[in-house]
């Protein structure tokens, strides 16, 4: 009995249109609290935990520039896995983070938003996961200066 249960739910499953978890799925992201249009938003997608937030020599990154608008953001379709995305709002668009004293002059974000304490926060606290279904993070700014 327990074994046609589950045969049966494993093919409604199937018939529900739900995707393989073994197939790339579309990720976006859509920004809030946008302080201005200035500059571009720098992002860095990884699945790297040793990469995380600067991903710049992850050799399986994505790493681009977009607008500086809010709204959502398509990332492309990624394979399966955890991933972990870190933005910048680099409003004078020089390609980098400006910090003072450490601290960042532009907005920062990262996938699932976690707590901004002292530094950028871990791979795990801002990974989450892409299997089976479509993904979007949403993104909030947070600009200390």
């Amino acid at each position: 009995m327990i074994a046609r249960s589950a045969m049966a739910i494993l093919a409604l499953a199937g018939l529900s249109g739900a995707a393989p978890l073994d197939q790339p799925q579309s990720v976006s992201m859509a920004l809030e609290g946008l302080r201005s249009d200035k500059g571009q938003i720098l992002v860095c997608v990884t699945r790297m935990p040793q990469y995380f937030p600067d991903c710049t020599q992850d050799p399986d990154k994505r790493h681009f520039a977009v607008a500086a608008q809010g709204g959502a953001v398509t990332l492309g379709a990624m394979a399966p896995g955890r991933y972990a995305i870190a933005i910048i709002h680099d409003e004078n668009a020089n390609g980098k983070l400006d910090t003072f004293a450490g601290i960042p002059r532009e907005g920062v974000g990262f996938s699932r938003n976690p707590a901004l304490r002292f530094g950028a926060p871990s791979f795990q606290a801002a990974s989450f996961p892409v299997a089976g279904a479509p993904v979007e993070q949403d993104i909030k700014l947070k600009y200390f200066l």
